[in-house]
């Protein structure tokens, strides 16, 4: 396994692979890798003949200077892991290899970035849509595989691509859980023992809604009886819960035959967790 932290190096390798007409497959992540990561990395290295993991804390998609100072660096470990997974390349750059200078330029999402996380984290995507544009210029994948954990991002993502016409194919990756039903993340570091158990309820709410759903209840009921559970759990707050179109992010004004995903973030030990669940699918 190669570690290049120059972004020249590993595209000058890159480059060198897509010219033997090698398919890359490549896992952009902040590190703190946890086995929903893995999951990514396990799919694209059945997928690809090079397997690509980038590792590096964004600056640019986080509003608040706290959470980024907060956020899990464990360099050292994470390589381990990739090493036993046989992963081929890691770039690691540090920030001021991928921005030796603030970037001028910013990536508009339009009326998909102003919904959920990016009502309540301003400038989070345009710093995605900038540190993605940069990781595929730089690592040249043929194909980058997002969980789909992070929805919205997902999504947006993979709207870039189409939009911006980038060689890229996304592959969305279906959220792998704890047995509590807690959604795998590296925040999940951050939370105690207690904290770990009152934030499974969110997945709870998640479940109870899709019983709703499936009731055929409107979208406003099925919030509202997710809502109504979290109430109940002492230590968690809710910022906020949607019910939207997997396509658009648009939110969904009745329950029909079409597709559905109920997205939710709040806080729990004053760690910011999202979660999503599909109500249904295309």
């Amino acid at each position: 396994m190669q570690v290049y932290s120059l972004p020249a190096e590993i595209f000058n390798e890159t480059q060198r692979l897509r010219f033997q007409e090698k398919s890359i497959g490549m896992v952009p992540t902040m590190g703190a890798l946890h086995e929903g990561h893995f999951y990514l990395v396990k799919q694209a290295r059945k997928e690809n003949d090079i397997l690509v993991v980038s590792i590096f804390v964004n600056p640019l998609q986080f509003n608040n200077q706290e959470d980024l100072n907060n956020y899990p660096r464990t360099l050292e470990k994470d390589l381990s892991h990739l090493e036993k997974l046989g992963v081929d390349l890691v770039f690691a750059p540090a920030e001021e290899s991928m921005y030796p200078e603030k970037p001028q330029v910013s990536i508009d999402f339009g009326q998909m970035e102003q919904v959920m996380e990016g009502a309540f984290r301003p400038g989070h995507f345009s710093g995605v849509g900038v540190v993605v544009t940069k990781l595929f210029n730089i690592c040249n994948p043929t194909r980058a595989y997002f969980g789909k954990k992070d929805m919205q991002q997902y999504l947006l993502v993979k709207r870039m691509v189409e939009d911006l016409s980038q060689p890229v194919e996304i592959i969305g990756v279906p959220i792998v859980r704890e047995s509590s039903g807690l959604a795998m993340s590296s925040r999940n570091q951050r939370l105690s023992n207690d904290g770990l158990e009152i934030a499974s309820s969110i997945y709870k709410g998640l479940a109870i809604a899709k019983q709703e759903w499936d009731q055929a209840k409107s979208p406003d009921e099925t919030k509202n009886a997710a809502i109504a559970f979290y109430n109940k759990q002492e230590g968690l707050s809710i910022e906020y819960i949607n019910i939207v179109s997997p396509h658009d992010l648009e939110d969904l004004d009745d329950n029909l035959n079409q597709p559905a995903v109920i997205c939710v973030a709040g806080f729990v030990e004053g760690v910011r967790l999202i979660d999503n669940l599909y109500l249904r699918q295309d």
